[in-house]
């Protein structure tokens, strides 16, 4: 269960290192093998993507398979939840379509901005120990709304009909049955290469989708184990806690849960319920790794609670607090934020509405959770009439002659010359 520590006892040091995650598994090794497999792709194309497949996925199937008779294949109550998680999914994203701006900046001076869809992108989708549909819906469902054109969805083969069945109510026809890096190199570098790759992945992944970001290829947020932590008063319901934490934990052994807490009568209530709960998992060995690189901290005031969270930057942050509300304007950095008893992390993974693709291992500071405008591109018009020009020009001239840039100068006052 969680190590129990009391945060006030420890030195600033100490108290930093509980809080920095463990090093990421990025070593010469990896970046030596993603590189060999990326430059094979470039060189040999479907020659080398057949061999990876065959080798490293183990998987010598058709490497193109189809959605359209994926949807029959899936119990009724599974078609529906997914068509639920749809619905609120669409319904959130649909909201953040942005507005075009127009401003006229001085008289005669018109600047615009707009937005425009990407053209053609890559999801990946991981496979491994469990399927993962809603990954399939979390980057596809915003894609067409944002009005992608072209969706190219890659997923380790053989494709669990789960993964078709969600492709397909995202409209995707066809499902690429590759993974790793080879998927991203396929997406990269292929006949038609995409502009922008999505999605989670384990080392190989993620240091392919660095290394193809080198070649110009956008990738959506550099990505890490997955993380939560919970936030707690004595209150707390110590089995909701648990769960919450629990959740987490099943990803990976090397997911990282943290419980901060004002109470040490609920810390010690929560690893009683940790104990009975983790007895009653399917993934009890993978989740008991987990546990063993988390922790549970105990503070004294809820406004240790606020710096030690703003510190971390969690993927997850459940806040299971009387006074959640009134903290919300003071948590600055989280992926996704869980508000109250009944808001489990689980919501959010699947079809409250929110994106479960959010920034890991402290990269809440600087990125946001995936949403619309990932898929999109914002780009400028300006329209400038003549007597405008004349109006700014002398502004034009002043800095391009600081500057020194002759020909920026030119510009401007060879319009001048040209009066009707």
């Amino acid at each position: 269960m969680l190590t129990i520590i009391d945060w006030a006892a420890l030195g600033a040091k100490e108290q930093q290192n509980l809080l920095t995650r463990p090093a990421q598994k990025d070593s010469a090794a990896i970046r030596g093998i993603v590189s060999d497999i990326l430059a094979a792709v470039r060189a040999e194309g479907d020659a080398a993507l057949s061999r990876y497949a065959s080798t490293l996925d183990n998987y010598d199937g058709s490497r193109w398979v189809a959605t359209k008779d994926a949807l029959a294949s899936i119990k009724p109550e599974l078609r529906v939840a997914m068509e639920q998680a749809v619905a609120n999914i669409s319904r959130f994203h649909e909201a953040q379509r942005p507005q075009a701006i127009t401003v006229e900046t001085q008289p005669g001076i018109l600047c615009e901005q707009r937005w425009q869809a990407l053209e053609r992108i890559g999801i990946y989708v991981p496979g491994g120990s469990a399927p993962l549909p809603s990954s399939v819906l979390m980057q596809a469902i915003p894609a067409r709304i944002a009005g992608v054109e072209e969706i190219i969805l890659a997923t380790p083969g053989p494709v669990p009909d789960v993964i078709l069945a969600a492709a397909a109510l995202a409209g995707i026809p066809q499902v690429l049955a590759l993974g790793g890096a080879q998927a991203i190199a396929a997406m990269a570098y292929g006949d038609k290469p995409v502009v922008k790759i999505f999605g989670p992945g384990n080392a190989y992944v993620t240091e392919a989708k660095r290394q193809v970001a080198l070649d110009g290829i956008a990738i959506d947020m550099p990505a890490g184990p997955s993380e939560v932590m919970v936030l707690a008063d004595a209150n707390a319901n110590p089995r909701f806690v648990a769960a919450d934490l629990l959740s987490q934990a099943e990803h990976g052994p090397d997911s990282q849960v943290v419980l901060v807490t004002t109470s040490q009568a609920l810390a010690e209530a929560v690893n009683k319920a940790l104990a009975e709960l983790t007895a009653t998992l399917s993934r009890q060995a993978i989740t008991l790794k987990a546990l063993d690189n988390s922790r549970t901290l105990v503070v004294k005031t809820e406004a240790e609670l606020v710096a030690i969270s703003n510190s971390y930057a969690p993927e997850h942050l459940i806040l299971q607090l009387d006074n959640a509300q009134q903290l919300l304007g003071r948590l600055k950095n989280a992926g996704s934020i869980f508000v109250g008893a009944y808001s489990p992390e689980s919501a959010g993974d699947y079809a409250s509405g929110t994106n479960h693709v959010l920034p890991t291992y402290g990269l809440a500071k600087s990125y946001s959770s995936l949403g619309l405008l990932d898929f999109m591109r914002r780009y400028t018009v300006q329209t400038i009439t003549q007597a405008g020009l004349e109006a700014l020009a002398p502004t034009l001239i002043a800095l391009a002659d600081a500057e020194g840039l002759d020909a920026h100068r030119l510009a401007v006052t060879v319009r001048l010359e040209n009066k009707a």
